[in-house]
């Protein structure tokens, strides 16, 4: 496998991430403008990233492979819990 090959792969095995963690911090900007008033897009979208791609890497680690539905709702969670902290760190 050559570089190009390798970084495919990677970028391969974060994509679902990177999507759910866009969509769900556009999500959380819209549906709660007062709880995330004070919070830029940039900042969610870097904690729901990072918390997926978090999430992915446990799920390749602890069944061997990705792509497994376990893997996924792990992702859901971690990201909703990350917001959810986010929006309650800011108003309290």
């Amino acid at each position: 496998m050559g570089p190009a090959d390798f970084l495919w792969h990677l970028l391969n095995l974060f994509a679902l991430g990177l999507l759910y963690g866009a969509l769900a911090a556009s999500g959380a900007r819209l549906l709660w403008r007062r709880r995330h008033a004070g919070l830029g897009w940039a900042r969610l979208l870097a904690w729901s990233c990072g918390a997926a791609a978090i999430a992915t890497i446990l799920g390749l680690v602890f069944f061997g492979r990705d792509g497994r539905i376990a893997t996924y709702a792990l992702m859901v969670l971690a990201v909703t819990l990350v917001l959810s902290w986010l929006g309650r760190r800011k108003s309290g």
